[in-house]
């Protein structure tokens, strides 16, 4: 299990088309995944990521900082989290980490930042700050 600090854990499995010819996940997969729990946390809160773009609004990703720390391989079981969430200025900035199952071991760190259009223009929907208040 994750750390209790998080606030959200989601459970994944690595896929072998996911593994490069030394049989651990491309670095690229990292990214995937930690998309994959942001998406997940919106929808836990009600948000779901296509629904907010047919009312206008977009969360598009700015800057991924992500450090490796141990490799995952083909057919392992892990967390990816969301730790905390953060904003500053028109910017909501996810910190994750991707845990293996198998031995606890951090395999790595992430700092996202996403920023969001609504209607077109870079901007700060309210409903974010309402949903996540208690995060941020």
């Amino acid at each position: 299990m994750a750390e209790k600090d998080s606030i959200f854990e989601c459970n994944i499995k690595v896929r072998d088309y996911e593994c490069d010819a030394q049989g651990i996940v491309n670095n690229a997969n990292y990214q995937h995944y930690y998309e994959i729990a942001r998406h997940e946390f919106l929808e836990e809160h009600g948000l779901n990521f296509y629904d907010l773009h047919d009312r206008g609004i977009d969360a598009v990703v700015v800057s991924v900082y992500i450090r490796y720390k141990h490799s995952l391989r083909g057919s392992n079981d892990f967390i990816c989290t969301v730790d905390s969430l953060e904003r500053e200025g028109i910017r909501y900035i996810f910190h994750q980490k991707i845990i293996r199952l198998k031995d606890n071991k951090i395999c790595s760190t992430a700092k996202i930042e996403v920023a969001c259009m609504v209607n077109g223009k870079v901007g700060k929907p309210e409903l974010f700050d309402e949903v996540f208040a208690k995060y941020i």
